[in-house]
């Protein structure tokens, strides 16, 4: 990204203003907001162009082999733009190894493939050792965490003199099954 001879005015003045805090005037205020937008355009625009790019290099990619030269242009720009090869660009290069420049590209696409690998990992590795005691911290409000090795305590017992608590069988006596009314032959006429 360039900016023009107004654009760096216009930031050297906002940065001056952020190491001395002073009240700006209108017109700066109004140009560094301009320049923000245009930043933000600008890299709006960054990404709409990455991704055209990157669909480019995936319709190149499955055109192949009618679209080797191409695709090898494309990739080689891509990985100078900061593009981590993928597992299809690394199948498609091996596939090509036979040309001369593929093979190269292939070269180049292992080495930036295992450094990418690595760095994930190491991230990985590095949110992993100081998740532990975050996620220990985290745990103590589950049941089965720390209170569940804390003793706890037993419920009172009650005092001898304290009468008590019935069960609920002795409070509500079982239902007795009504007699049923003897049959009509015992009946007496009378």
């Amino acid at each position: 990204m360039a900016f023009s001879a107004d654009e760096l005015r216009v930031l050297r003045r906002a940065l001056a203003n952020a190491l001395h805090p002073a009240p700006l005037p209108d017109e700066d205020v109004r140009d560094a907001l301009r320049l923000a937008l245009s930043v933000d355009e600008a890299v709006r625009e960054a990404g709409r162009l990455r991704a055209f790019l990157l669909d480019d290099l995936a319709r190149y990619r499955e055109a192949l082999p009618g679209s080797l030269a191409g695709y090898l242009d494309l990739l080689e720009d891509a990985l100078d733009g900061g593009y981590d090869p993928q597992a299809d660009d690394l199948a498609a290069l091996r596939a090509l190894r036979g040309h001369p420049a593929a093979a190269r590209l292939l070269t180049r696409c292992q080495v930036l493939a295992e450094r990418s690998v690595r760095a994930r990992l190491a991230r990985v590795s590095q949110a992993t050792a100081s998740a532990p005691a975050a996620s220990r911290a985290r745990l103590l409000a589950l049941p089965g965490g720390r209170a569940a090795e804390e003793p706890r305590p037993k419920p009172p017992t009650p005092a001898p003199s304290e009468r008590p608590v019935p069960k609920p069988s002795e409070v509500f006596p079982p239902r007795r099954r009504p007699v049923p009314p003897p049959p009509p032959e015992e009946r007496v006429a009378g």
